[in-house]
């Protein structure tokens, strides 16, 4: 049997490509690197792939993904999505911050497909993003899409732009939440950072 080539396609808008590859280009020679060394020949491209794809969010549409896949649904009780993924980029020195992201709410005639909420935390962490605005803005989403009785929305997540330089700090971890409705309530919001295993 013929060997067969690995083969990946990937498709990328041309002109931004190219702007990206020439930027990324006079990055590495202003910091001192021989761009035309074999370890770096590719880099420029890699790089601006890279970025088109960590940025992403941009291009894409939370409330369109939100009600692809809303149902109809008497269940009035809290539903949880914890311990999803969070990969996104601080906007202040471009570095990457990661960790979990915790969504709560409570229906109101609606429910919506779970596969959809990571999808919504994607589509605001694939931008130059700080942790508070993107809480808020996964919180809005759902909240302003479903109408559900309240949203509950809780981040942890750590930082390179501490950990590899300013304070240098490698265990310290940032937590920020966002509320709307009945997880205001005392009662409720405690309820959901027990299910989440936070302290409230």
């Amino acid at each position: 049997m013929a060997n067969k080539k690995y083969l990946k396609t990937e498709h990328y808008d041309a002109t931004t490509t190219a702007d990206l590859i020439s930027s990324y280009t006079r990055i590495l020679d202003t910091v001192g690197e021989d761009i035309s060394r074999e370890g770096l020949e590719k880099t420029p491209e890699r790089a601006a792939k890279a970025m088109q794809y960590l940025t992403q969010g941009y291009e894409l549409d939370a409330s369109a993904i939100l009600k692809s896949a809303m149902f109809k649904e008497d269940y009035s009780e809290m539903v949880i999505v914890k311990d999803i993924e969070l990969y996104s980029m601080c906007e202040h020195h471009i570095l990457p911050f990661f960790g979990k992201v915790h969504i709560a709410y409570i229906p109101n005639g609606y429910v919506v497909g779970l596969s959809k909420l990571p999808r919504v935390v994607d589509v605001y962490a694939r931008r130059l993003q700080v942790q508070e605005r993107l809480t808020d803005q996964i919180l809005h989403a759902i909240q302003d899409n479903l109408n559900p009785l309240g949203v509950a929305v809780v981040i942890e997540a750590a930082h390179m732009c501490m950990m590899m330089r300013g304070v240098q700090k490698q265990n310290s971890m940032t937590t920020t939440s966002a509320f709307t409705g009945e997880f205001r309530k005392a009662e409720t919001r405690t309820e959901f950072l027990s299910l989440i295993g936070k302290k409230s």
